[in-house]
């Protein structure tokens, strides 16, 4: 039995992903996996992964002693692409979706929030962004 977020999304049962949005959700996963290997290196715990709400998704919740950091997750051909891909649209719904995660954790309610980014390019290092953007952006 599949579950909703084990592929991209399916528009209807009869017709199948574009071998391009395959592709790309591959990438994604592995970036994803990539960036999680990444914080947790760093010291940060991953507390969820892939957080889909009506609202947005949240790539990466991730943790370090009294820090609750919100992650998204670009993979481009380089860093400087990927960057620029964390759109403000994009970041209000993350934002958004934020808001949604901490109201079912309240238990995470006082610690620092902040809205993070890894940049993943190919036959490069991720580039962890700090304070990628902030939820009034």
């Amino acid at each position: 039995m599949t579950k909703p977020d084990d592929g991209p999304a399916q528009h209807s049962a009869a017709r199948p992903a574009s071998p391009e949005r395959l592709a790309a959700f591959r990438t994604g996963l592995s970036a994803e996996a990539r960036a999680c290997a990444y914080l947790m290196a760093k010291g940060y715990r991953i507390l969820a992964r892939r957080f889909r709400t009506p609202h947005g998704e949240i790539d990466i919740v991730a943790k370090r002693r009294d820090l609750l950091a919100f992650v998204e997750v670009k993979a481009r051909a380089s860093l400087d692409d990927a960057a620029f891909a964390v759109t403000p649209r994009q970041q209000m719904r993350i934002v958004n979706a934020a808001q949604i995660w901490l109201a079912a954790h309240p238990d995470h309610a006082n610690f620092e929030l902040r809205f993070d980014a890894i940049l993943i390019a190919p036959r490069r290092l991720p580039r962890h962004v700090l304070a990628a953007f902030d939820a009034s952006s």
